[in-house]
């Protein structure tokens, strides 16, 4: 019954099945990615893995705010 209302609410709103399957993920979800993460790498590497993720995302705003000044000093020095 409650799928039937989702295609229906999907068809009546033209809301693509794309849309849906990029929503946020729920609790459940969550959990078991957390599970699946925890058996495959192990406790003792989880705090080093989301070191390395933090600095990666670190380092990829700091290129991605240098080249929007490179292009903001770029386009002053063109006529």
């Amino acid at each position: 019954m409650n799928s039937i209302f989702i295609l229906n609410y999907m068809i009546d709103n033209k809301i693509s099945s794309m849309s849906l399957l990029l929503s946020v993920p729920g609790v459940w979800e969550i959990i078991i990615i957390l599970v699946i993460v925890i058996v495959l790498f192990g406790a003792k590497k989880i705090p080093g893995l989301a070191k390395g993720l933090g600095q990666s995302v670190k380092e990829f705003n700091d290129a991605k705010k240098e080249g929007k000044a490179e292009e903001k000093e770029d386009s002053a020095t063109k006529p």
